[in-house]
């Protein structure tokens, strides 16, 4: 493939912790980390940071890559910086309106202009399922900034809380979806069960009203290591005798013994042999000549082996 025709793929990012979107850059193989760069998306013209150099570009779902369109200028970062300042008044604006239209459990959340200013989004989330009627809302807006294209966007709770920011749940300054989250991994109850963590709302549960995004970050660890050890009310021989587990430690790769007679002990992985592992290799030890079925073998135990 000819040089001037080979992509050169690189990932652009428009807001701080967002999520990186490729673009093919061939026309500007130039670009480093860092530069800014003007792109059309879905959404209208975008001004965003190069985040990464993609070296090995997967083939992309629409079968081609949209083309970064130039490099930003001072100019471009001025316009940026004064749509932004803009933004402000127009979610007020729109909340205003909304409590206007008494349109209840309904939260304007944010509201973005496009670089240029030629497309203005509101953000907003629901505190039900149930789908709103937002027409009304969406052409009184329109009316109101008919300079730019206005649409109203859905976001979900997760998407709410890493815009407003804040202190997590755990104390954390900065929540982890608005310090360093850029995708929102699928989180389950099971994740919570597999770390021993309580179930509690309080314990499991984020500023977002949704599970923490934390449960996902050592559960890969916890499988693997409980894949080393015994499960609970399993027997399991130590060194001060067989006993019953009582409870894992996967990351410190332990367990809580009960010992008839002694009590509660804990040993590591190394001390410890599952007692029916160990009772099938003494019975074998015992019996070399049994089969599975009880039938004898041909090992020669009488001098000579059987003959078919």
């Amino acid at each position: 493939m000819d040089a001037s025709t080979q992509p050169y793929v690189v990932g652009v990012r428009f807001s701080k912790v967002g999520k990186i979107y490729h673009f093919d850059a061939r026309r500007l193989n130039d670009l480093q980390l860092g530069d800014m760069v003007v792109v059309e998306t879905s959404r209208g013209w975008q001004l965003g940071e190069i985040a990464q150099v993609v070296s090995q570009p997967a083939t992309p779902p629409e079968g081609v890559w949209k083309e970064v369109d130039r490099r930003a200028t001072p100019r471009d970062l001025l316009l940026r910086q004064m749509w932004q300042q803009r933004e402000v008044e127009a979610m007020v604006s729109c909340r205003s309106r909304a409590a206007e239209l008494r349109l209840e459990g309904v939260k304007i959340v944010a509201a973005e202009y496009s670089f240029d200013g030629s497309r203005l989004s509101y953000l907003f989330s629901t505190e039900s399922e149930e789908k709103v009627d937002l027409k009304s809302l969406r052409q009184d807006m329109q009316r109101m900034y008919n300079q730019s294209q206005v649409e109203l966007r859905q976001i979900g709770p997760r998407d709410v809380a890493k815009i407003i920011g804040g202190m997590g749940a755990c104390g954390l300054e900065t929540r982890c979806c608005t310090k360093f989250l850029t995708d929102f991994s699928s989180i389950s109850i099971r994740m919570a069960k597999e770390q021993g963590i309580s179930l509690t709302p309080t314990e499991i549960t984020g500023m977002c009203g949704r599970l923490r995004c934390c449960l996902i970050y050592e559960y890969s660890q916890y499988v693997a290591a409980r894949q080393e050890l015994p499960k609970k009310n399993k027997r399991v021989v130590t060194p001060q005798g067989e006993g019953k587990v009582i409870d894992v430690y996967p990351l410190r790769e332990g367990v809580l013994v009960e010992l008839p007679g002694v009590g509660y002990r804990e040993f590591p992985k190394s001390d410890i042999q599952p007692a029916e592992e160990l009772e099938n290799f003494q019975k074998k030890a015992q019996n070399p000549c049994n089969g599975p079925n009880g039938e004898g073998c041909d090992c020669g135990k009488n001098g000579e082996s059987r003959k078919e």
